[in-house]
């Protein structure tokens, strides 16, 4: 066992403290401000009553979900410029967005939510390591109180979540495995990874890598572990919350 001690206290299997607070956005038809530790992000889930052009070009049935996702430029110790002052979309805020999308549309069932955009949009108020983890995460709570509303108010028939989902990062920093690591571990990790997992268990993404260093199959098990022990506690913390949310406003 590693002598290596985090910078916050915490245990190498143990996450962040995580909280929800919901309604942030009220335009929004869902939204929650979700907090890993110190890494706060915006999630809004805002439903347009009509698919994309290239669904109805080619007659494809049922709903569409899609994400966008952004660093707001305070959200760094250093301002992040915008990207509109930039010209051009940063290469790392599409790959997120997109991430947060396929997670989505892992749960959905598409043709229950009929002929309509469910859009998920993240904003990150202020960044301490693992945004798009955090994102993923709030985007489902965001997502899962827009449905209830539209249930509630009829446009939906059937709720088309079919599980939840929630994403965490792992890695290996001065040969420790940790989980859920803030900005200083990230920074430093020999290796870095984001899994994403179904509130049954199931994977959707694991995106994993060295830097400069490897790893060996019993190093990526021992974080898969890791992982899938957070994203159960992730899980669960959703759950708690949108019971207790949504029964209060029952």
């Amino acid at each position: 066992m590693s002598n290596f001690t985090r910078a916050d206290g915490r245990a190498a299997d143990q996450l962040r403290s995580i909280s929800f607070q919901p309604d942030i956005a009220p335009h929004a038809t869902g939204s929650v401000l979700v907090s890993f530790g110190d890494t706060r992000v915006i999630c809004g889930a805002t439903i347009e009553a009509k698919v994309p052009g290239w669904m109805r070009a080619q007659n494809v049935s049922g709903g569409w979900i899609t994400a966008e996702y952004s660093m707001l430029p305070y959200s760094t110790h250093d301002r992040k410029a915008r990207d509109i002052s930039r010209g051009k979309a940063d290469g790392r805020s599409i790959e997120i967005q997109r991430l947060i999308g396929r997670s989505l549309r892992a749960i959905v069932d598409l043709e229950k939510l009929g002929p309509n955009t469910l859009w998920i949009d993240c904003d990150v108020l202020q960044a301490d390591g693992g945004t798009r983890t955090a994102s993923i995460t709030g985007a489902y709570v965001a997502a899962r109180l827009a449905v209830q509303k539209l249930l509630d108010s009829g446009r939906l028939k059937e709720n088309p979540l079919k599980d939840s989902i929630a994403a965490v990062s792992v890695g290996i920093v001065k040969g420790t495995a940790l989980l859920d690591l803030p900005y200083i571990e990230d920074r430093d990790a020999e290796v870095d990874a984001n899994i994403v997992m179904t509130g049954a268990g199931q994977f959707v993404e694991v995106q994993g890598s060295g830097e400069e260093a490897t790893f060996s199959p019993a190093q990526f098990s021992e974080l898969l572990g890791l992982a899938q022990s957070g994203l159960k506690q992730l899980a669960a913390a959703q759950n708690a919350f949108l019971t207790q949310h949504l029964l209060a406003k029952s």
